[in-house]
């Protein structure tokens, strides 16, 4: 019934209609695209009595500067420029400039590696399995009893007392700890000096300190050595700050704390006092080694009593290190001096450079028959214990060359040289020296290597480190053929995979960087050489991994790249599953983000083929869902960029192939449906529309590719948007039984449809989902022509079935919601000539022209929806569902006045009744009611709609009282 008075619609006249009024504007005078004139504006605000205050400003343009004619003046930005205007602000004096820019010039900047950065690596690789043993102080009974004396002496005489407990040995011996033990014991003392010190037992933090520095000349376990100076340095930073804090605070003067660059005149006496009494305290420790670190410990403190208390003491401290005699404790020791002192004092170079001339001085120590002794009572070797020496000797050098001249730096080298069996100290100076500085000098680097005792320090690390350095900065053109060359000799000459392994990946990448895929071929060659023997390369994956990383960062062509012969063999030493995966993910991201062009070279496709099938192998019932979008997208990204242009014959067969390689992963199945059907459409776009016999035969071909593919997916909405997409590519195509196919798929699999869905790993109602679907498959089915065996309008029949039968939430109405899409659609389908059409396809307009046996069944079909509608909004007339019904009712209202002839005297009556039904309890929303009828009344003053003025009258509004 709705349908025999479906309004009468002229798209085209409604179309122009609806388009905005077109203004003339004069170009001349202003455009949206014209650049901004910025003007600079003078505003004087002058307050006369009885009247506001006026604002005058003289501008260099008329231009009005919307934005500031809106602050009216009073932009933020330009208060906070005139609150800082240049002018206005005192200058500094020469002085402060001076100090400041000097202040900056002198302190550490970002480009320093801090040592926190080093403390990781050191304790992991400096570890042992053998037993240690530590001394723990043991707080004296008396001592606690009598610190809360309240006379002065006594207290005096309870902390010396305390001290002497100290000398008496009132500590405990803890043996045979392991490892973690003795860290856990460690952290244990770094927590109880924290707890000493906040509970004022000053003493009691002093002596904890202490005992911690005597560890650091034990050096029974000497393998472990570096990883203890790093557990007990950690202890000797948190007193040095504890100290520092302490004094700066007795320095607060009426609130106001000292600023950062203070001058010790700004220091109170009871601060000062402070500060020489813990300075006093610590020069009576008798042994050297805890004396000298918690000094170094609080060498910061020197600030609060003079101005060159630093310098002072830095080549004091620098001359006690020469009374220690074991080399490597005394090595360590100048580390933490050369640490602490580019933290106070960065600027204080040539403490830091007498530190190291120092240790040259008693370089030889190393190999004195002392430690040799001490190396055959611990079984240790001459190599392993000269890598102790390292992170010191390192961290040393990088605090001098830092931001040093190059002068200095030759002349250190030239030092180095005159040494003996010098190995440790050239591979400290490589890891400490800027790159440029060791790129420029590399051949007088390989000759000092050559030069080296290979029983002592292992020349393969000394090429390791040169190669790191000329990884970061280019070596002289002349020179790198040569470089690599000497190089490659020693490195290829190594036994152990291990070691050799280790020097190749370091020089691969300056082989890339320099040279062709010759040399690169011959590396590769090489290294596949070293490893494959007893199956070395399962214990070297990660620098596997490395050379392959490097080699794709350099050769990003892929031509080139799968042109080195021996790229893909190098691919062959993956066995592990995971880290093959990981490298074919490598390869692939490279190729995506460097791959600016579609390929169809065979060679480029057969090989990553070959990789993203080695990808897709590895998915199983155990992959995450990430890891699966992860590889998926990467496949996708390789299908995208292949390309056979004209020849699309070519292209289908590759999407054929690629189909049965990767049935696993279903985004990849998505795209290549969607690949398929842009083919079907590019074949179109070149005929024109005008299909030829073959080429609708390859048109058909690919939608059948489509049609076999789909029901393989998982996803039910996936599957049904695919059919909707895949039809409608057929229907353009002029492959009208195909189109009908797919379309009756996508019907029959709606009552598949479940009530909830996963949506990002959590579980939604469906319905919202099936009604977006529903609604675009309604807008194809407009133009989708009947089949001439099946009857009227069978596919939307066929749908509205479903639709009927579908098992819909109890509280849900959007089964209604579509059922009134239903009527938009048959609206639409009993116009003479449709709002759209598919080129070369005639729809039922064409068809049928009109004939009234088609507009009839149309009508019979409108009859029932309405009923099904009416019928439901009877159902929610009780309390609790009135809501919704009012909601309803005002959407079918407006249906109807969008689509039917409200000419109709019981259509006209139909529409007044859900007026009156949407505002009937209350629920109606105001705003929306007042906007409907104002649209009306709009439309009554329009030509041949005097019917909606009548209809205005007839539809009150009410309140919701």
């Amino acid at each position: 019934y709705f349908l025999r008075h479906a309004r009468s619609r002229n798209y085209v006249s409604e179309s122009e209609a609806c388009k905005l009024e077109s203004v003339p504007l004069d170009f001349g005078d202003y455009h949206p695209l014209k650049p901004i004139t910025v003007t600079e504006s003078k505003t004087k605000k002058m307050n006369r009595k009885g009247s506001t205050s006026s604002t005058s400003s003289s501008s260099s343009s008329s231009v009005m500067d919307p934005l500031s004619s809106v602050l009216d003046g009073t932009d933020p930005l330009s208060l906070f420029a005139a609150a800082a205007d240049p002018v206005t602000v005192a200058p500094p004096t020469d002085g402060a400039r001076r100090k400041r820019d000097k202040d900056e010039s002198s302190a550490v900047g970002s480009d320093f590696e801090p040592w926190s950065s080093k403390r990781g690596e050191i304790l992991a690789r400096y570890t042992t399995t053998e037993k240690l043993s530590i001394n723990l102080y043991m707080g004296s009974e008396k001592g606690k009893a009598t610190t809360t004396g309240s006379a002065v002496s006594e207290k005096v005489r309870t902390r010396l007392e305390e001290l002497d407990d100290l000398e008496e040995g009132s500590q405990k011996e803890l043996l045979n700890l392991t490892q973690q033990d003795y860290m856990n014991r460690i952290e244990e003392l770094n927590q109880s000096l924290k707890d000493a010190w906040s509970s004022d037992q000053k003493v009691k933090a002093l002596k904890i300190v202490i005992q911690c520095s005597k560890l650091l000349s034990d050096t029974t376990v000497i393998q472990f050595y570096p990883s203890k100076f790093v557990l007990i340095t950690d202890i000797l930073d948190t007193f040095g700050k504890l100290v520092y804090e302490r004094i700066l605070s007795m320095c607060v003067d009426n609130r106001v704390s000292l600023p950062d660059n203070f001058s010790p005149e700004s220091v109170n006496d009871t601060a000062k006092e402070t500060c020489l009494n813990w300075f006093f305290k610590i020069a009576s420790i008798r042994e050297l080694i805890p004396r000298f670190y918690v000094e170094a410990a609080i060498l910061k403190c020197n600030k609060f009593l003079s101005k060159t208390g630093i310098s002072e003491c830095l080549p004091r401290l620098t001359s006690m290190i020469r009374g220690i005699g074991d080399p490597l404790v005394a090595v360590y020791a100048r580390a933490y001096l050369c640490r602490v002192g580019m933290e106070v004092a960065p600027q204080l170079k040539e403490s830091l450079n007498k530190n190291f001339f120092d240790f040259l001085l008693t370089f030889k120590q190393i190999h004195g028959d002392t430690v040799q002794n001490q190396l055959v009572v611990q079984c240790v070797e001459i190599p392993l214990y000269l890598t102790l020496y390292s992170p010191a000797i390192d961290w040393i050098l990088q605090c001098i060359a830092y931001h040093a001249p190059d002068v200095l730096l030759t002349e250190m080298m030239e030092r180095c040289k005159k040494l003996g069996n010098n190995a440790l100290l050239l591979n400290s100076v490589m890891s400490a020296f800027r790159a440029e500085f060791i790129a420029a000098r590399s051949m007088d680097f390989i000759g000092m290597i050559k030069e080296c005792d290979e029983s002592g320090f292992p020349k393969h690390l000394l090429f390791r480190s040169l190669g790191l350095n000329l990884a970061l900065a280019d070596p002289p053109e002349n020179d790198r053929l040569q470089i690599l060359n000497e190089a490659w000799k020693v490195i290829t000459k190594l036994k152990n995979p291990q070691d050799y392994i280790n020097c190749a990946e370091v020089w691969v990448e300056y082989t890339c960087r320099h040279f062709t895929k010759r040399e690169v071929n011959t590396v590769l060659a090489d290294v596949i050489k070293h490893m494959t023997p007893d199956r070395a390369f399962e214990d070297a994956y990660p620098q596997l991994q490395s050379i392959i990383q490097k080699v794709i960062t350099y050769i990003y062509d892929f031509a080139l790249l799968f042109s080195v012969e021996k790229f893909l063999p190098f691919l062959d030493m993956f066995q592990k599953e995971s880290v093959r995966v990981e490298v074919c993910k490598c390869i692939m991201e490279s190729f995506i983000k460097h791959q600016q062009e579609s390929t169809k070279d065979p060679v480029i496709l057969n090989a990553l083929l070959h990789i993203c099938k080695t990808m897709h192998d590895s998915v199983n019932a155990l992959t995450l869902e990430d890891e699966k979008r992860t590889l998926a997208a990467l496949i996708n990204g390789f299908i995208k960029m292949v390309s056979f242009g004209r020849d699309f014959e070519q292209q289908l067969s590759f999407y054929v192939e690629a189909r049965s390689m990767f049935c696993n992963l279903e985004p990849v199945l998505v795209q290549l449906i969607h690949s398929v059907n842009q083919l079907a459409m590019e074949t179109r776009r070149v005929m024109k529309g005008n299909h030829s016999r073959k080429t609708a035969a390859f048109v058909r071909a690919c939608v059948a590719f489509c049609f076999i593919t789909i029901p393989s997916l998982s996803s039910i909405f996936t599957r049904l948007n695919l059919y909707l997409h895949s039809g409608q590519v057929a229907l353009a195509n002029q492959c009208l039984s195909q189109a009908d196919a797919f379309f009756k798929a996508a019907v029959s699999l709606v009552p598949e449809v479940p009530k909830m869905i996963s949506v990002d790993g959590k579980m939604r109602p469906s319905d919202a989902f099936l009604l977006e679907f529903l609604c675009n498959f309604f807008s194809t089915l407009l133009v989708v022509p009947d089949h001439p065996e099946q009857g009227v309008l069978f596919l939307v029949r066929g749908l509205l079935n479903v639709i009927q039968d579908y098992t819909w939430e109890d509280n849900s109405d959007d089964k209604v919601r579509i059922y009134t899409n239903v009527l938009h659609l048959l609206s639409a389908m009993t116009q003479e000539a449709y709002i759209y059409h598919v080129d070369k396809v005639d729809s039922n307009d064409t068809l049928y022209g009109g004939d009234s046996k088609f507009l009839a069944e149309i009508s019979k079909l409108s009859e029932t929806v309405v009923s099904q509608i009416l019928d439901h909004l009877k159902t929610l007339g009780k309390e609790e569902t009135l809501k919704r019904q009012s909601q309803l009712a005002l959407y079918f209202f407006n249906t109807i006045l969008a689509h039917g002839d409200l000419r109709n005297n019981r259509l006209n009556q139909l529409s007044v009744n859900l007026w009156n039904l949407a505002q009937k309890h209350g629920f109606a929303d105001t705003k929306t009611m007042v906007k409907t009828l104002e649209y009306i009344k709009r439309r009554g003053k329009q030509p041949e709609m005097s019917h909606f003025t009548d209809l205005a009258l007839r539809l009150p509004l009410q309140s919701r009282t």
